[in-house]
């Protein structure tokens, strides 16, 4: 009989998961995991730093809508994911993190790297076990796949010690492999609020849709939403994960209305909607006071939190949608009045306001918000299929509003955790799932991260161009701190200021990539074509100013205004 090690037997157990690629950091202790993913046609793609690898995984899952693998060493390989892992676990992102450990036979002896590592990771994954027996692990992986994929998805956390992973062998003959274990199936929900739900949408005057990031992955079904929202002319306001995966965002302009229709709304429907700060809690001033809503989550512990619901509904939001879509068809005919669209158009434009200002705006150093602007001319045109990774703080905010969404997966930006620096992780994992060219668009503050996953780039060969918002400074601390602490900031800025114009766009001469330093807006789209035909890795670096915030960091300043 055929005898495998531990590190083999992970590696058949991930292909039978139809894993086509881990992402990782070598060391000793999960060395054999990566010759089994070799031997099985598994892609093993390393990275410089494991906080990096992990997010990579959480971006290939954002994108293909399947789990990402991460796999580490012992230790503090372990250890440095853990803000990775606490990112996922927050926006619901299914990743599947092996990790290696020291030997069970030399437990509280002293061995190299001897941690419990598993306590540490259990704290930010929604499920973790270490396995004790190499026979087990493929049995383990497969209640993993199945944690991480249940309907409420998020990271797990696996961990297998040397002495399994490495020198523990079994007869592959003999080992369970789990068939049959996990459903697809999303929960429909329950007919009689089904019909409840119908009857508010077809009587309400001016409704409105909040699609949330959990949508991302209940999307079965997901043509009916579109037919929903453009059955009864619903303004949609959708969150980032779910943009361009039920309409494209170029073609279908209802799905740019929402902000405009939440304030005055009468009926408020919310798909996958963890209603957290991002939508406001769901209370004023983004959403009306006086809406009834109706909350559909696949999450019971989700419903009526924040803001009561007056229908709430557990299951998958494109199931639900379906339903809800069947339901309103047997009702009443498709909604041809368009009184209220152009209401929330107006409305969308005049709170569109202070962007397109930003947008638009003359001078030098130029606005963050015209460096945003302007490379989306590209992303428009040329660009029109790149993913675009948003990264750092008012950086990130400005080219997210600016983007537009034209399939799944295009915007890949962090989640409630508020996490910077994860745009290089990001930028290997969404190229990984689709193989696309990568728009990674950072400020310079979140640049400093993980700068040598530049490195990863050129041995991967991803075809990226790196666009840095140089405000010289942590701006959305800095300049939100002008609301906070404005008799602090008089006296001088502390900890949020960097050296004036750092030269990032000179490291590509490390790999002979391109870079070019830029300062004004017309010449940001040509330098970034003449750094995609370099064909490496490319950092256009732009100058832009010091005292303009976009709208969200004004926000979070604001209530700190003195009266």
């Amino acid at each position: 009989m055929a005898k495998v090690d531990g590190g083999r037997l992970f590696a058949k157990a991930l292909k039978r998961e139809g894993v086509e690629q881990i992402f990782c950091l070598c060391g000793g202790h999960i060395m054999s995991l990566f010759y089994g993913c070799r031997a099985e046609g598994i892609k093993v793609i390393d990275f410089r730093h494991e906080c990096a690898a992990a997010y990579a995984a959480d971006a290939y899952a954002r994108v293909t809508g399947k789990p990402g693998v991460v796999v580490t060493t012992a230790g503090p390989g372990i250890t440095d994911t853990i803000t990775a892992m606490a990112e996922a676990r927050l926006q619901g992102v299914p990743v599947i993190h092996i990790g290696g450990a020291s030997p069970v036979v030399e437990n509280d002896t002293g061995p190299l790297q001897d941690m419990n590592t598993l306590e540490i990771l259990s704290t930010c994954t929604k499920w973790a076990r270490k396995i004790y027996n190499v026979d087990r692990i493929p049995e383990y992986v497969a209640m993993a796949f199945r944690h991480a994929m249940d309907a409420t998805p998020g990271p797990v956390y696996l961990e297998c010690a040397m002495d399994l992973m490495v020198l523990g062998y079994a007869e592959e003959e003999k080992v369970y492999f789990p068939e049959k274990y996990r459903t697809e199936a999303l929960p429909f929900g329950d007919p009689a609020l089904i019909d409840k739900a119908a009857d508010m949408l077809v009587a309400a005057e001016r409704p409105a849709m909040v699609i949330g990031d959990t949508a991302r992955f209940s999307a079965q079904y997901g043509e009916s939403i579109a037919e929903l929202v453009n059955y009864l002319k619903i303004p949609v306001m959708t969150q980032t994960l779910p943009r361009g995966l039920f309409a494209d965002e170029e073609t279908n302009p209802l799905f740019k209305l929402g902000n405009g229709a939440l304030p005055v709304a009468d009926v408020i429907f919310t798909l996958s909607v963890n209603n957290d700060y991002r939508v406001g809690k769901a209370n004023p001033p983004m959403f009306n006071k006086d809406a009834k809503v109706i909350q559909v989550h696949p999450d019971v512990t989700k419903i009526g939190y924040n803001r009561a619901a007056e229908i709430g509904i557990v299951g998958g939001a494109g199931p639900v949608a379906k339903q809800i879509l069947d339901a309103v068809k047997s009702k009443t005919a498709a909604k041809e009045d368009l009184t209220w669209i152009n209401q929330a158009q107006e409305r969308a434009k005049a709170g569109a306001k202070p962007w397109v200002e930003g947008f638009t705006a003359e001078g030098t150093p130029m606005h963050p918000g015209r460096c945003a602007y302007e490379v989306t001319k590209f992303l428009n045109t040329e660009g029109k299929d790149w993913t675009v990774v948003c990264d750092g703080g008012d950086a990130a905010q400005w080219i997210k509003a600016a983007a537009t969404a034209r399939r799944t997966g295009q915007i890949v930006n962090f989640g409630p955790l508020g996490t910077i620096g994860t745009g290089a992780g990001f930028t290997t994992g969404a190229w990984a799932a689709n193989g696309k060219p990568v728009l990674y668009y950072t400020g310079d503050g979140s640049m400093g991260f993980y700068s040598m996953e530049f490195d990863t780039f050129v041995k991967q060969g991803i075809p990226v161009v790196c666009v840095i918002s140089n405000d010289s400074s942590w701006g959305m601390i800095k300049l939100s701190e002008t609301f906070i602490h404005p008799e602090e900031v008089a006296k001088g800025h502390v900890a949020n200021e960097l050296a004036h114009m750092r030269r990032y766009d000179k490291l590509p001469e490390m790999w002979g990539g391109y870079g070019e330093l830029v300062t004004k807006p017309e010449d940001i789209v040509p330098a970034i074509k003449r750094g995609f035909e370099s064909g490496k890795p490319a950092i256009i670096n732009v100058e832009v100013d010091k005292e303009n915030m976009s709208p969200v960091t004004k926000g979070f300043g604001a209530p700190f205004l003195k009266k």
